[in-house]
């Protein structure tokens, strides 16, 4: 028997394009298309992708629920057995569609699913509890090993086999607390894994701690009233019209913007782009979440230098870790080559 399977997959890996088609609405194709060309023959026969659904980043952000209930849908009347989304590797907004459509299928349609991100991938926070994941590169040079872990995974929940050692040590860990009972107690557990961990042997750890990115505060600044300051937002405030295309979720760029000249964030003039919250406050006055107008009252009475002539703005809504520290490295450099001595960060 070969099972149907129906393969998700961005405008991206379609072949379609980049940035400037990530509002393309949904499209059903037969048979295989971009990565589905490796993926089905690590199916080894056993599995066939029939049909592939082909949708743009931002077009799915925007449209969440209803492009999950027309691939529920396709899945019913095309009689699908199981759904293969990806790989998304780190990009943010098509790791968090995988997730989506992986998560809003497995639980209307009740059949196997799987996908492949990198860690740091928003979409797996999202929805590492819901459904499996197999962890990936960052990028597309990790097609090689993603494939043949996802056809894998899923071939075995197809023929409802056991998973072997291998493909549970590259699934992530769903971090799904349940019981456990043993003959000792925590205390003489503990003080076993330390002993060999002292004499240098192999040990495995009941909880893998966190780890934790510090930050060490920098000094005050001496003389505010001789100081440059410089206004970054993850609140996604740019002009109206949103000239470099910044994503509502998961941000693949930073907007830099001269405002020389402005003393007020106008209605009419500039807008949010972020998702996720309501918009409404925001694009009444803009100024509530780039609060440029009291920044202009404070440099006119003397208590701060001069406000920097640029900002710079993002989406922090879904964005991937490893695209946030890329954006900051790049917007302190040139922050640091214009000798701004502050910085105020805002939020949504």
């Amino acid at each position: 028997m070969s099972y149907r399977v129906l393969h998700y997959i961005n405008q991206f890996f379609a072949g379609i394009g980049g940035e400037e088609k990530a509002d393309i609405s949904p499209e059903i194709r037969d048979g295989l298309v971009g990565p589905g060309q490796a993926l089905n023959p690590a199916l080894n026969g056993e599995a066939e992708i029939i049909k592939t659904f082909i949708c743009g980043d931002n077009y799915f952000a925007n449209n969440i629920d209803a492009v999950c209930a027309q691939v529920v849908a396709l899945v019913k009347e095309a009689k699908i057995d199981a759904l293969i989304a990806g790989p998304a590797f780190n990009a943010g907004r098509y790791g968090t569609a995988c997730g989506a459509v992986c998560a809003a299928v497995a639980k209307e349609c009740n059949i196997p699913v799987i996908t492949a991100l990198y860690p740091e991938n928003p979409g797996v926070d999202l929805y590492r509890k819901l459904i499996p994941i197999v962890e990936s590169s960052d990028s597309a040079r990790g097609m090689g090993k993603a494939v043949p872990a996802m056809a894998s995974v899923i071939l075995k929940f197809l023929k409802k086999e056991e998973l072997c050692k291998s493909d549970h040590s590259c699934l992530m860990e769903k971090g799904i607390r349940i019981n456990m009972f043993y003959d000792e107690n925590g205390a003489e557990r503990a003080v076993a894994m330390l002993v060999k961990k002292l004499k240098g042997e192999e040990f495995t750890t009941e909880y893998k701690m966190p780890v934790f990115d510090r930050v060490e505060p920098r000094p005050a600044v001496k003389d505010m009233s001789k100081a440059t300051i410089a206004i970054v937002t993850s609140g996604g405030i740019v002009p109206k019209g949103n000239p470099d295309h910044i994503a509502a979720s998961s941000a693949q760029n930073y907007g830099e913007y001269d405002f020389a000249n402005v003393k007020d964030l106008l209605q009419n003039e500039y807008i949010t782009a972020h998702g996720g919250y309501d918009q409404t406050y925001a694009n009444e006055d803009p100024d509530r979440v780039l609060p440029v107008d009291v920044l202009r009252d404070i440099e006119k009475e003397g208590k701060i230098g001069k406000l920097h002539n640029k900002f710079y703005t993002t989406v922090g809504n879904g964005t991937a870790v490893a695209n946030a520290l890329a954006f900051g490295k790049e917007i302190g450099q040139k922050l640091r080559d214009a000798n701004v001595q502050a910085v105020i960060l805002t939020s949504t």
